[in-house]
């Protein structure tokens, strides 16, 4: 796993975590509960589903890219980086 991605998707999830409304749909879309997602974060599949929780909601994907200062295809592309490095782990 790439120690960059993993970063970016930690900062993302701080970022998801600022709004409570967005924070309760992102544990409702990945079947995540806060001890889970906790304990999970070294998990490469959850990084994954943290990145891929902001693009599949563009307007959330801009927004956290801003708050990052990146531009949105850097998430989109470590969120694809993380999943493919799962896939080969699987």
């Amino acid at each position: 796993m790439d120690e960059d991605d993993a970063a970016l998707a930690l900062h993302a999830l701080g970022w998801i975590l600022s709004d409570e409304p967005r924070a309760e749909r992102l544990l409702g879309t990945t079947g995540l509960d806060p001890d889970s997602l906790r304990t999970s974060l070294g998990d490469r599949a959850t990084l994954a589903a943290i990145l891929s929780f902001l693009t599949a909601y563009e307007a959330d994907l801009v927004a956290c890219a801003e708050a990052l200062d990146l531009k949105p295809e850097a998430l989109a592309a470590a969120a694809r980086r993380l999943e493919g490095s799962r896939r080969m782990d699987a």
